[in-house]
């Protein structure tokens, strides 16, 4: 009797915590749809119509600094406007070399799309204009780590990217097949989410995943209690783990500062899991692909504390200053 009691009362708190989480997990996904439908069906557009290719001619001369050659100049900003498998996508198209290739998929694993992740991380408290020049800057900065150690030089380029001539409406049909698809995941995704954070915090689970992870959060410079979110940006990258992020803000359990260094972290360094593996399947070494976003993210989010220490800081000396002047 007291075994079904405990079975009953088990399944009640696990129904309350998906009763809890639908409303806010399609609401969150609604709000993720209202951005990324538009934001796709511009960058199609933007895409078919060829500017994309356009603006990458008038930037390539600044990426041979950095040991890239203009063709890459297409992919990163492919990845800035959309997301890594379509920078993939253009790299399998472009036949891009292993060394030029490594450093592009770091810098794409870091910069990607903007628009996106950009909106979820200003909501849940940092500065968008913030956000982006944090991610551009890491991804420069792995570029030329990458630069400097790889073997080889800079290969040359093999001409612009030329797409091949679909009519309109049948690229248009595949957009919307893609669009969909797009659209089940996120709403299926970010619920799944939201219910199993719900069931975790319910029974008290989080705390004690979290245990072995400690000491290496304490090194990234990030609070404990961002631990949760921490792995799963990790795991599954930042626009569908964005959901908890803000789920969590909203509700007060993470500080506007917390999330604040949350971001700097997973700006440049998140889903290594899917994105990363991705890019290992076509050949380049995971470690390399790993190893600068981890080690550049540590060292924002530490120069992000220092910042805020100089921040609070400032104010207790200039009244320790003016109690002075008033002293004379």
């Amino acid at each position: 009797m007291t075994n079904h009691y405990h079975e009953l009362r088990f399944w009640a708190r696990v129904l309350k915590c998906i009763k809890t989480a639908l409303p806010q997990g399609t609401k969150t996904a609604i709000w993720l749809l209202k951005i990324t439908i538009p934001v796709s069906f511009a960058v199609f557009l933007l895409d078919y119509s060829g500017w994309i290719n356009i603006f990458a001619g008038f930037v390539a001369p600044a990426l041979k600094i950095i040991g890239l050659s203009g063709e890459a100049t297409v992919i990163l900003l492919t990845s800035f406007f959309t997301n890594v498998y379509s920078a993939i996508a253009v790299m399998t198209t472009l036949g891009t070399g292993y060394r030029e290739g490594t450093i592009v998929a770091v810098m794409c694993l870091i910069s990607h799309s903007f628009i996106v992740e950009t909106v979820i991380q200003r909501k849940t408290g940092s500065n968008a204009v913030r956000m982006v020049m944090t991610r551009i800057t890491a991804s420069i900065l792995a570029a030329i780590f990458l630069n400097l150690i790889l073997p080889g030089k800079m290969e040359e380029s093999h001409g612009v990217l030329i797409r091949n001539a679909v009519p309109f409406f049948p690229a248009l049909k595949a957009w919307f097949f893609t669009i969909g698809y797009t659209t089940v995941k996120i709403v299926v995704l970010v619920n799944l989410l939201l219910i199993l954070q719900k069931i975790l915090s319910e029974f008290g689970l989080i705390k004690w995943m979290l245990i072995p992870f400690k000491p290496l959060l304490k090194l990234m410079g990030l609070p404990p209690n961002t631990g949760f979110l921490w792995m799963v940006a990790y795991t599954i990258g930042l626009g569908y783990g964005g959901a908890i992020m803000i789920s969590q803000a909203e509700e007060g359990t993470l500080s506007r500062e917390e999330a604040d260094l949350l971001n700097h972290h997973i700006a440049i360094s998140h889903s290594l899991l899917e994105d990363t593996l991705l890019f290992a399947a076509m050949g380049y070494t995971i470690w390399i692909l790993i190893f600068p976003r981890i080690l550049i993210s540590i060292i924002y989010v530490w120069g992000r504390r220092l910042e805020n220490f100089l921040r609070k800081k400032a104010p207790t000396a200039e009244i320790k200053i003016s109690g002075n002047l008033d002293s004379i």
